[in-house]
């Protein structure tokens, strides 16, 4: 018979091999990949998709840029006097200026139309150029027609 004094004996820990075992499969796997595709050992050739290799400067497709008139915009309520200035480029192929040229009456509609639609808050976003950027870009491209702007380059964006 045990003594009734004594002390219960404490409970069994739980082993910590099976976690350290994971961990160190874990590392040691991470490891094995990062240098799989760091020697290229797989997709060897430079075959990666996201890959991009570098384009000697003149050997990109012609384009040429096309200056669109600066846009300054009066925001919110008429007793806020808040502005928005906004000068841009259009990238387009050489084969095209003229055409674009002549629409540019067209494209600063749309421009101004869009942005005065934009709530001041999300103008105020620190992403808000990316999307507004997305935004007219697009509406430019279906004023200007199929294949006649490339990109729409934001060269002056300030809101005060």
């Amino acid at each position: 018979m045990p003594e009734p004094d004594a002390a219960p004996p404490p409970p069994k820990r739980k082993s910590r091999l099976p976690m350290m075992l994971g961990l160190a499969l874990g590392l040691l796997l991470g490891a094995g990949g990062f240098y799989a595709s760091y020697a290229r050992l797989i997709l060897p050739g430079g075959s990666l998709p996201w890959a991009h290799t570098a384009v000697p400067s003149g050997a990109g497709p012609p384009v040429a840029f096309v200056a669109v008139d600066p846009v300054m915009i009066s925001l919110g309520a008429a007793g806020l006097n808040q502005h928005l200035r906004m000068s841009a480029q259009l990238e387009v192929p050489p084969a095209y200026v003229a055409e674009v040229t002549h629409l540019i009456p067209r494209v600063l509609d749309v421009t101004n139309t869009y942005l005065r639609a934009v709530e001041v808050t999300r103008l105020q976003d620190p992403a808000a150029l990316i999307r507004i950027r997305g935004h007219l870009l697009r509406r430019i491209q279906l004023v200007t027609g199929e294949g006649r702007v490339n990109d729409l380059l934001i060269t002056e964006f300030i809101l005060n």
